[in-house]
């Protein structure tokens, strides 16, 4: 028996819910490795799932204990915060929405409610009306802070794999002996151009080119902001003693180039080819096709 009660006092409804989620974890914790979101995440063992859903009752416990059963960022949940975005992250990729997790996640509230209501079945029951709202309050707060995290796991494993589509939709080409070439497709924006650069700049070194083409044929627009990181690109490679042509310039944007009043200050060729072909001039080297001379 709790100490309040046995003083016949009764304790805050945050102590209630303390105490009851001390006493009853181990049930909490069975009761919970039943339900979908610990039995289709801890599939291997169920003891590993009872031992889950324990860290998980006692990190509510301390949240209880601190009486900021309202607030996310309480201590008590930063234990178990990892668990929560692994977890959601599982049922993620399972293919549930973010609206069937949660649900899932809701699913956990009506057995740990069902077992206070038995331990205060004696309790008056406005008191009983209390602690339940403590718990329910409580539970909620843990909800928010399993989606929370769990949407900061899939927002950074989305970034991760952002970042390794633009570098490997971003190839170096080695064309010719000292020439390198970087076609462009879709549009480029700060973070794709800063890998752009890095990218480039990393194959000049590697193959000690002396030219550098960046074949925007396939970029859709081009405005101030994708002049500026062509230009800052064309500045980078040139302290690394290599020289930039840009080609794939089509009309339109040529057009709007000059609408805009900018000043690429760069060598430009129409095609992949002239720039190859301007570059390998620069090195002395002409390419002859055999039966231009023949009639």
């Amino acid at each position: 028996m709790p100490e309040h009660e046995a003083d016949g006092q009764l304790a805050t409804p945050t102590e209630e819910v303390r105490d009851f989620l001390h006493r009853r974890c181990e049930q909490i914790a069975q009761r919970w490795a039943d339900e979908p979101l610990f039995r289709t995440v801890f599939t291997v063992s169920r003891d590993e799932a009872v031992e889950a859903g324990k860290v998980i009752v006692d990190a509510l416990a301390q949240v209880a204990d601190s009486g900021q059963v309202e607030d996310p960022d309480a201590a008590g949940f930063s234990a178990v915060r990892e668990q929560l975005g692994r977890m959601g992250a599982a049922r993620s990729r399972a293919g549930l929405s973010n609206t069937q997790i949660s649900s899932e996640l809701a699913a956990l509230r009506p057995p740990v409610e069902n077992l206070l209501a038995a331990d205060l079945e004696q309790a008056p029951p406005e008191h009983l009306r209390a602690c339940s709202t403590a718990l329910t309050v409580l539970m909620g707060t843990l909800r928010l802070v399993a989606m929370q995290t769990a949407l900061s796991e899939w927002q950074a494993l989305s970034d991760r794999q952002r970042m390794q589509l633009m570098e490997v939709a971003t190839p170096v080409i080695r064309l010719w002996d000292g020439i390198v070439a970087v076609p462009l497709i879709g549009t480029l924006d700060s973070a794709r151009s800063q890998i752009v650069m890095e990218t480039l700049l990393n194959a000049v070194v590697d193959q000690h080119a002396r030219f550098a083409i960046l074949d925007i044929t396939g970029v859709p627009t081009v405005d101030s902001l994708v002049a500026q990181h062509l230009m800052k690109t064309v500045a980078a490679a040139r302290l690394m003693g290599a020289q930039c042509i840009v080609s794939g310039i089509r009309p339109a944007i040529a057009q709007t180039i000059v609408h805009l009043g900018l000043d690429l200050d760069v060598i430009t060729r129409a095609s992949l080819a002239d720039a190859l072909g301007y570059a390998l001039h620069q090195l002395g080297t002409d390419i002859v096709n055999p039966g231009a001379g023949q009639r």
